[in-house]
């Protein structure tokens, strides 16, 4: 029986209908994303007073102002986008995990399931950590710094987007274990490695604890930068734990 051709066009288009459907899950998970952070955006429009409330109980003594027409609306926007990231972020987390799960094994799935909670409680754990801990100090600090020869009149949209890259830095940076995790249980870290790295990593701490925190002065970069190489040291632990050494892969043998 003879064989059927194929066509130049149709082999095209064979090798093309992948893509496209990637493409297609692609833009569907990220219309989803968007219609959740829409709703998430409109909840924090409404509940706008007690969010900037709630941004502004880490330095109650400060006078904020705005200056300009446009400022606060601008600054209302914003803090309610933020604030509908945030809530949507577990959302947004299993939809990155359910475009990219086709492509994994069964074991993989269930091990990034496993993971999922983690990454949510490892950033809420950061974003604590910057409002409670770390935001005070830096926050007194750059507002009595000069107040002996000037008068500070804080504008709120700085304060807002001081207090806000604050947060979300941190708590993207308290993501570290799980990151580290995943890439020793995928073998391509080891623990050993990890621990040979460790004083590369404390410097590394300070200069991203430099880049965060709006102040320059060494106390308020070692309260974000001691944190940082505490989860570093986390991760070497947790890497023991999850590491699995990667088989190297056998050619198949020709005769």
């Amino acid at each position: 029986m003879a064989k059927k051709k194929t066509s130049p066009e149709n082999t095209e288009k064979e090798r093309k209908m992948p893509v496209q459907g990637h493409l297609g899950e692609l833009r569907s998970r990220i219309i989803k994303c968007c219609v959740a952070l829409v709703i998430t955006t409109s909840i924090g429009l409404v509940f706008y007073q007690p969010i900037f409330e709630f941004l502004r109980r880490p330095a109650e003594d400060l006078g904020l102002i705005f200056t300009d027409l446009t400022e606060f609306i601008g600054t209302y926007f914003r803090v309610a986008l933020s604030a509908g990231i945030a809530v949507a972020m577990p959302y947004l987390v299993y939809q990155i995990f359910a475009f990219i799960a086709p492509g994994m094994t069964s074991k993989e799935k269930r091990y990034v399931l496993t993971m999922l909670p983690g990454v949510v409680i490892m950033f809420l754990l950061g974003c604590a950590f910057a409002y409670f801990v770390a935001m005070p100090p830096a926050l007194r600090f750059l507002y009595t710094f000069g107040s002996d020869i000037a008068t500070p009149m804080i504008k709120i949209s700085n304060y807002v987007t001081v207090v806000i890259r604050l947060l979300l830095a941190l708590g993207l940076v308290f993501e570290t274990p799980i990151i580290i995790m995943a890439l020793a249980r995928m073998g391509l870290v080891t623990p050993q490695w990890l621990a040979d790295k460790r004083k590369y990593w404390i410097v590394i701490a300070f200069i991203i604890s430099a880049l965060i925190t709006p102040t320059f002065d060494p106390i308020n970069q070692t309260i974000v930068a001691a944190p940082l190489i505490i989860l570093y040291e986390l991760s070497i632990y947790l890497s023991k734990i999850v590491y699995r050494e990667r088989k190297p892969q056998v050619a198949p043998s020709t005769t």
